[in-house]
C-alpha cells in the first residue's frame, strides 16, 4: 500500500499590503509584500477510494468538509490536469487560525497539491504547481513558495525578496472571522464615502507600489526600520467591520510592540518586536489585556511548502 505523504505549510503576515481601485473583474491590484511565519498547517495525503477531508486542532469546526474545501479543490485541479480520479483522503491538522488573515485556507490547498503531486506521482513540475495555485485563490502561490516575496496583479505574480535576518512577531487572534470578500467590498465602500471613489479608474486611487523603505528594511534585517514602513490598506476596513480590534491594537503599541497591524484582511492582529524577549512581554501584555482570544509568538521568514521527511 502507497505510504502517506504529510506537506507542512506556513502561515503568512502582510508587511505591506498597497490596495489599487476595484478593477472590472471585481479583483484589485496589489502591491503585497509577503512574509512567511512559523505557524504551519500539515495536510496528510492518504490513498482512498474517494476523496475526503477530516480536520483537527484549533476552530477545526470552522473548516469545510466538502468540495469547497480550498485543499479539496486544490486535489480536485491537479488529478483534472492529469486525467487520474481525485481519490484521496487529506486530513488537515491545523495550527494557523481560521479566517484570520493568515492564509490558513491557502496553506491548506497548497499543501495538498505538494501531497497529492507526491502521492500520485504526477510529476508536476514548480511552474504547474504555481499556475494550478494561481488558478485557486491570490495567496496559495506564496503558500507554496514561502520566505518574502511581492506580489503583484491580485497577489499572484511573485517576486521573491531578500531579506537580511529574522523578524519576530505575535498574533493576537480573535473570536471569529472575518470575511476577505466582506473586508475588500468595506475598502471600497470606505473610499466612495471618502470621495476618493473606488475603482481601478478613479483618479484618486493611486497605483499600488511596494515602498522602498520597507524593500530595504527587509534586506538589511532591519526591524526598527520595517516598524516604520509596515503598512496595510484594509485596515480601516477590517476595524470599521470590527471596532474591537482598535483595543488590541492599541495593547499591543502599549506593550512596546515596535508595529501594530491588522494582517491581511484580520481579524488577527499581528505585533513585530525588537527580539524574543521583547516578543515575550508583548504576548503577556496581549493575553492580559483581555482583548483576544489567543496569543501565539512565531519568527519569520520561513521556507513555503514543504514535505515532512523529503
Amino acid at each position: 500500500m502507497t505510504r502517506p505523504v504529510t506537506a507542512r505549510v506556513p502561515a503568512k503576515v502582510n508587511v505591506q499590503l498597497a490596495v489599487g481601485g476595484l478593477r472590472p473583474d471585481g479583483f484589485h491590484d496589489l502591491a503585497n509584500v509577503f512574509l512567511a511565519v512559523g505557524l504551519h498547517d500539515e495536510v496528510t495525503a492518504t490513498p482512498a477510494d474517494s476523496l475526503r477531508i477530516t480536520v483537527e486542532g484549533a476552530d477545526a469546526g470552522q473548516v469545510p468538509l466538502d468540495r469547497t474545501n480550498l485543499a479539496a479543490r486544490a486535489a480536485s485541479a491537479l488529478a483534472e490536469r492529469h486525467g487520474i480520479a481525485p481519490d484521496v483522503h487529506l486530513h488537515i491538522a491545523k495550527d494557523i487560525p481560521v479566517a484570520g488573515g493568515m492564509a490558513g485556507g491557502s496553506a491548506d490547498a497548497a499543501g495538498a497539491l505538494l501531497a497529492c503531486d507526491a502521492l500520485w506521482g504526477t510529476k508536476a513540475t514548480r511552474a504547474e504547481l504555481l499556475e494550478i495555485c494561481a488558478d485557486l485563490g491570490s495567496d496559495i502561490p506564496f503558500s507554496l513558495v514561502g520566505g518574502v516575496a511581492l506580489g503583484r496583479g491580485r497577489g499572484e505574480l511573485l517576486t521573491p525578496l531578500e531579506t537580511g535576518g529574522t523578524f519576530h512577531w505575535v498574533f493576537a487572534v480573535a473570536d471569529g472571522g472575518l470575511s476577505t470578500p466582506a473586508v475588500y467590498r468595506e475598502c471600497d465602500r470606505l473610499r466612495e464615502a471618502s470621495g476618493a471613489g473606488a475603482s481601478a479608474s478613479a483618479a484618486d486611487v493611486p497605483e499600488p507600489e511596494p515602498s522602498e523603505a520597507l524593500l530595504d528594511a527587509l534586506r538589511t534585517g532591519d526591524a526598527t526600520a520595517l516598524a516604520a514602513a509596515v503598512s496595510n490598506d484594509l485596515q480601516p476596513a477590517a476595524l470599521s467591520l470590527r471596532p474591537a480590534l482598535a483595543d488590541t491594537l492599541r495593547a499591543g503599541a502599549d506593550a512596546g510592540a515596535l508595529a501594530s497591524l491588522v494582517s491581511g484582511s484580520g481579524p488577527t492582529c499581528a505585533f513585530l518586536a525588537k527580539d524574543t524577549e521583547a516578543a515575550q512581554a508583548v504576548a503577556g501584555a496581549l493575553t492580559a489585556s483581555g482583548t483576544c482570544r489567543t496569543v501565539r509568538i512565531t519568527s519569520g521568514p520561513v521556507p513555503g511548502a514543504r514535505l515532512v521527511g523529503a
